[in-house]
């Protein structure tokens, strides 16, 4: 059944709104999620006209349309208002808007707001929302907010408070577009799909979990932004313990949002709140220098446009994370994420306890590994007889890659995202207890690193990183699995 809504997105100038949000609204439009009645309101500083906003869309959208015809139908539902969110007026005129379009089309008073801005803006647009009628009570109103959701605990709190005096938590959805992804929901499937993952997803069986967000490019043009962010907010206090959360959650009562949301909170609740002394042990920085991959010479960080010279910003966070639960008490899950590594990769590694040989040598643990990005697919590694004359045992590897994405059966994280908000489906969105807590650890990482009470350790552009991340592992008696080959 296709929806009966109003989008009405904060920020649809940007370029959010043109890579992301406009290509997935024609997604949900041509699976037929929406159809004829919807619209949805652009709004932005910027003075567009109606037409000029319709030929931005098409243009957002031209290589999936299956005809120019198909794209301005879809285009056609789109409005544009110029807007200063501190002006009154121009939430009386986006009431009025608002209005018209639902009696045009028919969408019985049913809302969603996606603020595509700063952060700073939220409160501001969310009290105009209320004071100026436009969150009515009528229909259903649901609001989505992009990361970050604040820049530490105070400011979290803040800016939720402010959420929270127009909307219910229950209509507040803090989108984090690698929850969308398509390996990260097949977790679910993997752990609670088969037998032989359910019953051995704990400390009994699992020697360790290494999660890894590797990225080759450097900050690129947002050097301003990441010299004031670093790679623990921008990457470890959401997408990395949101994923951490999937892999050590319990098993729900039923696949549920609610009851897969109680066991997510349970183990932001359970993260092991580390000492002092453990914080500078369990928690690794570094930054990148200059460095050479495939003839290509990377310049610094410090280097790069936007960055203070003298920049102490980490481009890399590493450490291991503990949740303090019956399941998983002293099982490390080491981490991992950085700039200018030696290749793109996003990956989840379980590395099984060892077995006691009879065969006179050790054996390779077993590994399942999730790949999320760029490839999607899985593989166990497990132990078996080459094949010759001799008993020898090396490890063997059943692989699946999915080509959904090749064919376009697997859905955008923004399309699948949206799609769950239009169905009232949390499931895939952050809830405040999770962000509270994960806020509360890395504020103590942040202001550890802010006093340079831990090293920051330089690393070279196309390594994968400090080698104090693979001493941290050493003394687990663990290793990284992924060890890319440098390309120099």
């Amino acid at each position: 059944m296709s929806s009966k809504v109003i989008v009405t997105i904060f920020g649809a100038s940007g370029d959010l709104a043109k890579r992301k949000l406009y290509p997935s609204l024609f997604r949900l439009y041509k699976s037929g999620n929406l159809s004829e009645h919807f619209a949805v309101i652009g709004t932005a500083r910027r003075p567009w006209s109606k037409e000029y906003f319709e030929s931005v869309v098409v243009e957002s959208i031209t290589d999936l349309a299956d005809s120019p015809q198909q794209a301005q139908e879809f285009a056609s539902h789109f409005y544009y208002q110029s807007h200063d969110v501190n002006d009154t007026e121009h939430y009386i005129a986006l009431r009025d808007l608002q209005n018209s379009l639902d009696e045009k089309y028919q969408t019985e008073h049913n809302k969603v707001f996606f603020l595509s801005m700063a952060p700073q803006f939220f409160g501001t647009i969310a009290k105009h929302l209320k004071s100026e009628g436009i969150v009515d009570g009528q229909g259903f109103e649901r609001l989505i907010v992009e990361k970050p959701f604040g820049t530490d605990l105070e400011t979290a709190s803040q800016l939720n408070k402010e959420l929270e005096e127009t909307f219910d938590e229950e209509q507040i959805f803090r989108i984090d577009h690698y929850l969308g992804k398509e390996m990260i929901q097949n977790i679910f499937a993997i752990r609670f799909g088969n037998l032989i993952f359910d019953n051995l997803w704990n400390r009994d069986f699992i020697d360790n979990i290494q999660i890894t967000f590797a990225e080759r490019l450097g900050v690129e043009e947002r050097g301003g932004y990441y010299d004031h962010s670093g790679a623990l907010r921008d990457m470890v206090q959401n997408h990395t313990l949101q994923l951490l959360s999937l892999l050590a959650m319990d098993k729900p009562a039923t696949f549920t949002k609610d009851a897969i949301r109680a066991e997510k909170i349970k183990v932001f609740e359970q993260l092991h709140n580390p000492t002092d002394d453990e914080l500078k042990k369990f928690f690794i920085r570094g930054q990148y220098r200059s460095g050479t991959i495939e003839g290509k010479k990377d310049i610094s960080y410090r280097s790069e446009p936007n960055v203070y010279p003298e920049s102490t910003t980490e481009t890399y966070a590493s450490g291991t994370f503990f949740v303090d639960s019956d399941r998983f008490r002293g099982v490390p899950f080491f981490f991992r994420t950085g700039k200018r590594l030696t290749q793109k990769g996003t990956m989840v590694n379980v590395v099984f306890k060892q077995t006691d040989s009879i065969f006179g040598h050790s054996l390779q643990p077993n590994v399942l590994t999730i790949y999320i990005q760029p490839n999607e697919g899985f593989s166990l590694s497990i132990n078996g007889k080459e094949v010759g004359e001799k008993f020898s045992i090396a490890p063997i590897s059943f692989d699946y890659e999915t080509d959904a994405t090749a064919t376009g059966a697997s859905p955008e994280p923004y399309e699948k995202l949206i799609f769950d908000v239009l169905n009232n489906d949390s499931t895939n969105y952050s809830h405040w207890h999770e962000v509270r807590a994960s806020w509360q650890l890395i504020d103590r990482i942040e202001k550890l690193w802010a006093e340079n009470g831990a090293p920051l350790y330089e690393y070279k552009s196309g390594s994968m990183g400090p080698t104090a991340s693979d001493d941290l592992l050493a003394e687990y008696g663990a290793e990284w699995v992924w060890k890319p080959e440098p390309k120099n």
